[in-house]
């Protein structure tokens, strides 16, 4: 199938949607059933819900105290990459209080749970800037879940940085300036995927996505590459991610004979997989590439708990998790402070709250415009470079411009989106244990 076929079936399945909140009007249900997305970079197009309160709130923040919110997955689709960025964020927060804290003050720290859905995460959002009053909010991770809530946040005038959105629509996304995210674009992760795939010399590919505005956008970018490169994509669509079964998608795909299939999906990629194995399309048969919205260190036991070597020889790409451009510390200190949790998407958090808190040290005032106004000046390039809270603390007092080199890489914020891209290249092995076999860069 072509992509004007993949965007009719999108287009479908939105109506549907719409339909539905229509239907059932104000039903509490309807926001847990409506598909919140990635990018894990990630994500779902739900901005437009009707449920979905948006407007600002007069939000009573202290500007002497730093009071950092968190939107992330603790439950949903993405609880798998809950643990790495919550305890990410936890592991920043104790670096800068040991550090001296900012402007005097340890840094204060209300957690929060997404949902991964729309309303969940709404009504986190209306706790950490009503009743909690937080000057910033690290998160929220799916893109989709951005899409929902970042104008309400970035409208009331409070800095919000996810550490895992790739949505490409999210580029300078929500109100005057306030939004920001340490993660790639997929603009620049869709092609290096694509890479991966021709370098392993495959010429007829089967694309699928979930319907989304993290698959759509992630597969678009994909497909774009692959024919540019002279691949034959056989099969390109994108799928209801609410469904309860993925035969008729499968088997579409097995009667393509396709010599590869990119999956771009979150956890209900576990099913396809499932099911494309059942099908003799799974991973043993197909060469099967995914990204970040799936790939987690526990795939293989998330398939098939008796078997995770059902994984082995999955490939694919997520942002660099311990970037050799990133601070050396880091990998090591993270596996010392939370030990035996994946660490997908946790240098990005990290970076969210250091980025965070020296804005605010610099600026010399926790009022949210401030810390708006100095996250570019505290990350980009022609300041003394600094890795720890500490080491750039030091530095700001003593009157000098720093530039922050984060665990996830240089930064270096272009708008909203960092200007670098560090991606792993991994592979399952015989185990079904993920194995990063290759960094590169994209930009």
């Amino acid at each position: 199938m072509r992509t004007s076929s993949r965007l009719w079936r999108l287009l479908a399945i939105l109506m549907a949607f719409s339909l539905l909140a229509a239907a059932c009007g104000n039903d509490d249900d309807d926001d847990a059933a409506v598909d919140p997305g990635d990018d894990t970079e990630e994500p779902g197009d739900n901005g437009d819900d009707p449920e979905i309160d948006d407007d600002p709130i007069d939000v009573d923040f202290d500007t002497d105290t730093l009071t950092l919110g968190t939107l992330l997955p603790e439950t949903g689709d993405l609880a798998f990459l809950g643990p790495p960025m919550v305890e990410a964020v936890n592991m920043a927060v104790r670096d800068i209080n040991d550090a001296g804290g900012v402007l005097g003050n340890d840094v204060v720290l209300e957690t929060g749970d997404s949902g991964t859905d729309p309303g969940v995460a709404n009504t986190t959002v209306d706790r950490l800037l009503g009743s909690v009053g937080v000057n910033a909010i690290v998160g929220a991770a799916a893109s989709g879940i951005s899409n929902a809530v970042v104008d309400k946040i970035t409208g009331s005038g409070i800095v919000q940085c996810s550490p895992s959105n790739t949505a490409a629509s999210l580029s300078n996304a929500g109100v005057d300036g306030y939004y920001f995210r340490t993660a790639p674009s997929d603009d620049l992760q869709g092609p290096t995927l694509a890479e991966v795939v021709l370098g392993d010399g495959h010429a007829n590919v089967a694309v699928i996505v979930r319907a989304d505005d993290y698959g759509v956008g992630f597969g678009d970018s994909i497909v774009e590459t692959l024919e540019a490169s002279g691949a034959t994509v056989v099969y390109d669509d994108a799928y209801d991610p609410r469904a309860t079964n993925f035969d008729a998608e499968v088997q579409a795909i097995a009667a393509e004979s396709p010599d590869a299939v990119v999956l771009i999906s979150f956890e209900e990629g576990v099913q396809i997989i499932q099911t494309m194995i059942e099908e003799g399309v799974g991973p043993a048969d197909v060469p099967l590439y995914i990204a970040d919205g799936l790939a987690s260190g526990d795939l293989g036991e998330r398939i098939d708990p008796g078997n995770p070597s059902v994984a082995a020889a999955i490939n694919g790409t997520q942002p660099s998790a311990a970037p050799e451009a990133g601070a050396a510390f880091f990998p090591d200190a993270f596996a010392e402070f939370a030990p035996d949790v994946d660490v997908i998407y946790s240098s990005q958090a990290y970076d969210c709250t250091m980025l965070i808190a020296l804005a605010a040290e610099q600026a010399g005032t926790a009022d949210p415009a401030a810390i708006r106004d100095n996250m570019e000046s505290v990350s980009g390039p022609g300041g003394t470079e600094c890795s720890t809270f500490a080491e750039c603390k030091e530095l700001i007092d003593a009157g000098e411009e720093i530039d922050y080199q984060g665990a996830s890489g240089p930064i270096d914020f272009d708008g909203s989106d960092p200007s670098i891209a560090s991606y792993d290249i991994f592979v399952y092995d015989d185990e079904g244990e993920q194995q990063v076999i290759e960094q590169v860069i994209a930009n």
